[in-house]
């Protein structure tokens, strides 16, 4: 339960955050506990298996912008949507879609194996990465980003359930810090033209 309250916690001062209405955050910042996701610590280390069967960590995508997405291949709408907006920002980004490693990061790794990842992500981009990992693993990336995560069962079968979870795209800079965040409605142009935004800004200070 207290671990629940901690990533409501962290989801809603996210959304604040992506509303630009983070001043008004503070007491729920006094109020949160030291292990949640907070603006300033979104992200960290991770390591998680790569569909391929390597294992990949945070280091491994240093020097390029990050596209963080969680979520699951069960999922019925939002997650195919959001994939396949990430995938027309690519194309529209032309070359400079190699200065982006867009990663989609299960929140269901009971199902989702890393084989199962990497048919996924390949129907919709062969540029997303597909993440999975154990259980313990996937709670700890999730609360790093302040992602929030519950089952809904809908029926009596073991794979009868789906997952509401946080709709957020979390940008990450090449030093893999945490820029800004999107919400997963954003068309794939207005993707594209936040990551020619950010890319230019890097490049002008040098």
């Amino acid at each position: 339960m207290a671990r629940r309250k901690a990533y409501h916690q962290a989801a809603t001062l996210l959304r604040l955050l992506f509303a630009g209405l983070i001043p008004t955050a503070a007491p729920l910042l006094e109020t949160m506990p030291a292990h949640a996701a907070t603006p300033a610590t979104v992200g960290g280390r991770f390591s998680l298996a790569a569909p391929n069967g390597t294992i990949v960590t945070d280091k491994s995508f240093r020097g390029k912008w990050m596209l963080v997405f969680f979520g699951y291949t069960f999922c019925p709408d939002t997650c195919p949507t959001t994939l396949g907006q990430i995938a027309v920002a690519l194309d529209l980004l032309g070359p400079e879609a190699k200065r982006v490693q867009p990663i989609f990061i299960t929140v269901d790794p009971e199902r989702d194996t890393p084989k199962v990842m990497g048919e996924y992500t390949e129907e919709i981009d062969k540029r997303i990465v597909g993440l999975s990992g154990t259980p313990e693993q996937i709670a700890a990336i999730s609360q790093a980003y302040g992602v929030y995560s519950e089952w809904h069962r809908t029926g009596p079968g073991r794979d009868d359930y789906l997952i509401d979870h946080s709709t957020y795209i979390y940008i990450m800079s090449p030093e893999g810090k945490f820029v800004r965040g999107v919400s997963a409605d954003t068309p794939g142009d207005a993707i594209a033209a936040i990551l020619r935004h950010l890319m230019t800004e890097a490049r002008n200070r040098g």
